[in-house]
């Protein structure tokens, strides 16, 4: 169960929007509510002090140089960061009302709220591509008939564009996939639970181009359901997938602005010496 926090923290000031001129949009409501987060590393202050709306059905992208904090936010907010040893996260993150991190709030059942994507695709070797995509749903302890399971499946593989291309195959081995399609089974598997809010985490960098474009696609298609946040190294795929761009600099929120804003007309200096070339 997901408790509410405190009012304090419900109305603290978040981080909004830096934009200049016509560009600057109404935002959508807040399905995300990251307030003074920090991270840890044991001694490494990997997030330091972000706050930050994410709106929902909208993709915002967080770019920003190696060894920035990009992942280790995205991580932080279902609740990942903690599964790594000696690490730790201060601040609240709201999804909705609720603070993941109140007491007695279960990860599990964050993760099933909030599904998320790695860089590398990650299929469970030995499973079927049928069984990747239900996995989830075993993980969670939902009690459902083997109908209502290949139902499931087949809703989860088609938001994934997927289902055309593996329908006839389900019974064999995931393995068996493309790299691209391997990506986009995970996307399938983190589906299979109807999250509020998809994580991906730089999912196009070990696919090539043809795979990318397909993986972009489907985020576009996604937007109009569920709330994404993509971690990308790529500021070109940024612009081309996002709705909204966060740039992190050592560990640090610069600013935030919507996409079109914050790559022609930056607020931060830094901002713009970055997405000019000029370091990162």
């Amino acid at each position: 169960m997901l408790r509410t926090t405190s009012d304090q923290a419900q109305n603290a000031t978040r981080g909004s929007d830096h934009t200049g001129g016509d560009l600057a949009e109404p935002l959508a409501p807040t399905r995300i509510a990251v307030d003074r987060l920090d991270a840890w590393f044991g001694r490494n202050h990997a997030v330091r002090h972000v706050s930050l709306d994410l709106p929902d059905r909208q993709v915002t992208a967080v770019i920003g140089p190696s060894g920035c904090g990009k992942s280790t936010f995205l991580r932080c907010l279902n609740r990942m960061h903690e599964t790594v040893p000696n690490a730790r996260v201060g601040g609240h993150v709201l999804l909705g009302t609720h603070d993941i991190y109140a007491p007695g709030v279960s990860p599990i059942a964050v993760r099933k709220r909030v599904g998320m994507v790695f860089q590398r695709p990650t299929p469970f070797p030995t499973m079927s591509i049928r069984d990747n995509v239900a996995a989830g749903l075993r993980v969670l302890a939902q009690r459902l008939g083997r109908r209502e399971v290949d139902g499931v499946v087949e809703r989860a593989l088609t938001r994934a564009a997927l289902w055309e291309e593996t329908k006839d195959r389900l019974g064999s081995s995931a393995v068996a996939l493309s790299g691209g399609q391997q990506q986009r089974l995970c996307i399938a598997r983190a589906l299979a639970s109807s999250p509020e809010v998809l994580l991906l985490d730089e999912p196009t960098a070990s696919l090539d181009p043809g795979s990318t474009q397909r993986i972009e696609e489907l985020v576009h298609e996604l937007r109009r359901e569920i709330t994404i946040v993509i971690v990308t190294h790529n500021m070109q795929q940024a612009a081309r997938v996002s709705d909204r761009t966060a740039f992190f600099l050592a560990g640090e929120l610069v600013e935030v602005a919507p996409t079109e804003a914050l790559f022609t007309a930056p607020a931060d200096e830094r901002t713009e010496a970055y997405i000019t070339g000029r370091f990162g």
